[in-house]
């Protein structure tokens, strides 16, 4: 598997899957999740909701990962995640690689070959951009995968400093 890493915005995206660091309602909210649900369209909301009165009645569980369309996106598919809120006084760094195991699961159930990903948790949920880069690569690159491109589709240039660290030097 090919990872490559870009600065910009994961909703201009061209790829079968982007993977959108959701909240556990499913129903959009802000960062990422805002943008995607935007310009997206209402297709994700309504898919969201069906999954919420379906299987998802509680929300989706942190570390989880489900798929939906992907609307006006340049995406067959958005693959919904929620991360952890980083804690000082406990070790959540299972559930953050969970999310982008999961994701890969989906991803191959779906059959994509291209998946972008954002730097999950590390918004508002407030994930150190250094581990959370090195939780990302590392999980990616241990998980067995049909996908072809892990793109790590990164907002500033922090965030891609801190990628560009941990893919190159694993």
């Amino acid at each position: 598997m090919k990872i490559t890493l870009v600065h910009g915005d994961l909703t201009e995206q061209h790829a079968d899957a982007l993977v959108n660091a959701a909240n556990s309602s499913l129903l959009g909210g802000g960062g990422v999740d805002g943008a995607i649900h935007r310009k997206g369209g209402p297709e994700i909301l309504a898919e969201c909701r069906r999954l919420r009165a379906s299987h998802y009645g509680r929300g989706l569980a942190t570390g989880h990962a489900v798929a939906t369309t992907a609307g006006r996106l340049h995406a067959r598919w958005v693959i919904h995640t929620v991360g952890p809120v980083h804690s000082t006084e406990e070790d959540r760094s299972p559930l953050l690689a969970s999310c982008y195991r999961e994701s890969l699961r989906v991803a191959d159930e779906l059959g994509a070959r291209t998946v972008a990903f954002p730097a999950i948790s590390t918004g508002v949920y407030r994930w150190p951009m250094d581990d959370a880069a090195r939780i990302a690569v590392e999980a990616v690159r241990s998980t067995q995968t049909a996908v072809e491109e892990v793109r790590f589709v990164l907002f500033d240039e922090r965030a891609y400093a801190a990628f560009a660290e941990w893919v190159g030097n694993l």
